[in-house]
């Protein structure tokens, strides 16, 4: 019988941010470093953490200030959109020499199918090949996770970085996903694990128990359930779509108020919760944007929908917040 398991690759670039400093000022390299702010002040939070920072606790969202605290000769690099994007770019068109299916994940992960690859190549040589080709002609290092399905592929990348290459089949389930704490999961959000913590379930291999399915579903839906029990036991999706997960062209919130208001003041914290909870979709995704906008609808169903177009790209939290309450303070006093 022919074999119809895939043979999927998540590759998952290193300390991109870091790796793209270190090839523009390669003084930095064995430094502890982080990328973010503006390089000049301690303002701003941590965008990525060199391995050598990472070392004294240092790591992504934690504020400068913190940084410096946890070690005060850390060294800051200010954010540099447009080489990231450069060296993604330069990253993608590598993977496409050997697979038409790509998947882009963020601007530094991919999902790679090699199946067909595989038919002359053993899969470990042709993730080695990638590897050590990102390495030496882009200086890019890389983890690459193997699996039959995305979801384990991106769970093998995870367990050994930098520079590692795992394989997780479905007859490894057991002995190396169980163990890993549910924190961990791919999936798995921030606000569920500790509910789930909080009711015994600590690794993955809790989450399978029988004995544990009904705690669970009083934390979420059978359908919720479901899914992630067959993301676990390798029974989710397999198929790399190159465009399910394209990189989204705009992120947005929005709700509707159960009354007219017509307070500036009174709007502005509601408007402030908008942008958090859009920021934070951001920088999940590991996005960058070039512009803001603002959109109001009146008791008479008018639209109002006003923009601002930045030079370059960013994720700076303080110039999006500022320039979001910029133009609907301005423009509802209008």
């Amino acid at each position: 019988m022919k074999n119809h398991i895939k043979i999927i690759f998540h590759i998952d670039l290193n300390a991109f941010f870091c790796s793209c400093a270190i090839i523009k000022e390669p003084y930095l390299k064995g430094k502890p470093f982080v990328v973010g702010g503006s390089g000049v002040t301690r303002r701003g939070v941590v965008s990525t953490a060199s391995y050598p920072a990472r070392k004294y606790h240092i790591g992504s969202g934690m504020s400068l200030n913190d940084a410096f605290n946890q070690y005060p000769k850390l060294l800051v690099v200010p954010t540099d959109f447009k080489l990231y994007r450069r060296y993604s770019n330069l990253f993608f068109e590598f993977l496409n020499q050997y697979s038409d299916l790509v998947l882009a994940g963020s601007i530094d992960e991919a999902y790679i199918d090699v199946t067909k690859r595989a038919e002359t190549t053993h899969p470990l040589e042709i993730a080695k090949e990638i590897q050590e080709g990102l390495l030496t002609k882009y200086q890019l290092p890389c983890s690459i996770g193997i699996g039959p399905t995305l979801f384990l592929a991106k769970m093998a990348s995870d367990m050994k970085k930098p520079l590692g290459i795992t394989v997780i089949r479905k007859k490894d389930i057991v002995t190396k996903l169980f163990p890993i704490p549910i924190k961990d999961m791919f999936g798995i959000g921030k606000k569920t694990y500790p509910q789930l913590m909080a009711i015994g379930i600590q690794t993955i291999g809790d989450f399978t128990k029988k004995e544990n399915r009904q705690k669970i579903l009083n934390l979420m839906s059978n359908e919720t359930y479901m899914s992630y029990l067959d993301h676990i036991m390798g029974r989710s999706n397999d198929i790399v779509d190159p465009d399910k997960y394209a990189i989204n062209q705009s992120i947005s919130n929005e709700t509707t108020l159960n009354y007219n208001m017509d307070e500036i003041d009174a709007m502005r914290p509601i408007i402030d919760a908008l942008f958090e909870t859009t920021y934070q979709r951001l920088i999940k995704g590991e996005y960058v944007c070039k512009g803001v906008s603002i959109k109001v609808k009146f008791s008479d169903f008018k639209l109002m929908t006003r923009s601002i177009t930045f030079k370059d790209y960013t994720d700076d939290k303080e110039l999006l917040r500022s320039n979001i309450m910029e133009l609907y303070e301005k423009n509802l006093n209008d």
